[in-house]
């Protein structure tokens, strides 16, 4: 074990590094270019024994990277905001081809307005491309998040790409002391990756096929339950994870102090940092609240929502995000959580964030302090003039 002071980016390629992909498909784009910079130095200093593919745009990365993995090599590439949207069609032919790549965006809000800072509109406008999406929350975590990403999405009964988001500049470019594993350790860990999914002169298979009116809604349902499947794996994978580096991850969703709360914000990200900080301090003064961070957004934790919520009065989502004309991508979620699990607790949408725009502590207790009496309102935090 080593400590390094590493940003967010270079944590998660560290990570990446340990294990050992077979191939890297790599274009830059704001905040995550020192990912793949960070990969290339270690590439050409003979520390990381991969092929490093620099290609001339995010859809040819995505592209490079599903050609690897159909010939059973370990695939990773990173993208984010635009390099991610321009990757849309790519998507799909990753997890419907059930190749198990990794990728890491580092979210950033997409134009137009131009902007180069941090939301989460890039990732959450493609839950439905099929992939595992997964939201650190600080710079060790991105380590740990890009060495399970392999074990989860290689795992025979998921074979899913994996999407591991890290919020841009807020996470990607500041530094913390991250623990760094030993090569031994991490290989014990991480298996060799083996597939039987992949062109092969000896099994010959057919890959990238058409699939008619026939046979196409089974393909389709096979890729819903890998997803699904992803769920034990999740857990199995932290189990392991805990026994071999002796730090403890919780599933789909992160707990903190929901068990007596009446109030609740629902948060992914980095932000859950700052809502327990307001949770510590509103608790000292004797208010019952709580923060339940999201850690995957898929597969969905419908169950530990419930479960974590079932007691409480009210909740807050407050998201990066928006689904315009209607309300946050995630709120619609975890109400559908709620509503599957028969609770009738109130609920508001709060959109903050947006382009980059900082957070406070008081507007988190403002949120805190609306939840008393609001119901059902999607609100936008630190709106300017009228």
């Amino acid at each position: 074990m080593a400590r390094k002071f590493l940003s967010g980016n270079e944590a998660f390629a560290y990570g990446v590094k340990k294990a050992s992909p077979h191939v890297i498909s790599a274009y830059p784009i704001t905040p995550q270019t020192t990912v793949v910079e960070a990969l290339a130095t270690f590439v050409a200093k003979g520390d990381l024994k991969s092929e490093f593919i620099h290609v001339e745009s995010e859809h040819s990365a995505l592209s490079a990277a599903i050609g690897a993995s159909a010939v059973g090599a370990r695939t990773f590439t990173a993208t984010s905001s635009q390099g991610l949207l321009y990757m849309a069609e790519c998507l799909t032919y990753a997890s419907g081809g059930r190749f198990p790549i990794v990728m890491m965006n580092a979210n950033r809000s997409v134009a137009l307005p131009w902007n180069i800072y941090g939301d989460q509109r890039d990732s959450l406008s493609l839950l439905d491309t099929g992939w595992i999406q997964a939201y650190a929350r600080d710079a060790q975590e991105a380590f740990d998040l890009a060495l399970m990403s392999f074990y989860i999405a290689e795992h025979k009964d998921v074979s899913t790409p994996f999407m591991a988001n890290l919020d841009g500049f807020t996470l990607t470019h500041t530094y913390e002391s991250v623990e760094i594993a030993d090569d031994k350790t991490v290989d014990e860990f991480l298996p060799a990756f083996k597939t039987e999914n992949k062109l092969d002169l000896d099994d010959p298979k057919n890959l990238g096929f058409s699939a008619g009116p026939d046979t196409n809604t089974e393909f389709k349902y096979l890729e819903h339950i890998g997803v699904q499947n992803a769920v034990k794996v999740i857990l199995e994978c932290e189990d392991r994870f805990y026994k071999y580096f002796n730090r403890r991850y919780t599933g789909l969703v992160e707990e903190y102090r929901c068990e007596d709360a009446d109030f609740v914000i629902v948060t992914l990200g980095t932000v859950a940092g700052l809502v327990q900080d307001v949770v510590d301090a509103l608790r000292a003064e004797g208010k019952k609240v709580g923060l339940l961070r999201l850690r995957y957004i898929r597969p969905f934790p419908n169950e530990e929502i419930a479960k974590a919520l079932k007691n409480v009065k009210a909740i807050g989502v407050l998201e990066k995000d928006i689904s315009f004309g209607n309300e946050g991508t995630v709120y619609t979620n975890v109400n559908s959580a709620l509503k599957k699990a028969n609770l009738t607790l109130r609920s508001s949408n709060y959109i903050a964030g947006l382009g980059g725009r900082d957070i406070s502590k008081d507007e988190i207790k403002d949120i805190f302090n609306d939840l008393k009496d609001s119901d059902s309102k999607v609100k936008f935090i630190g709106l300017k003039g009228e």
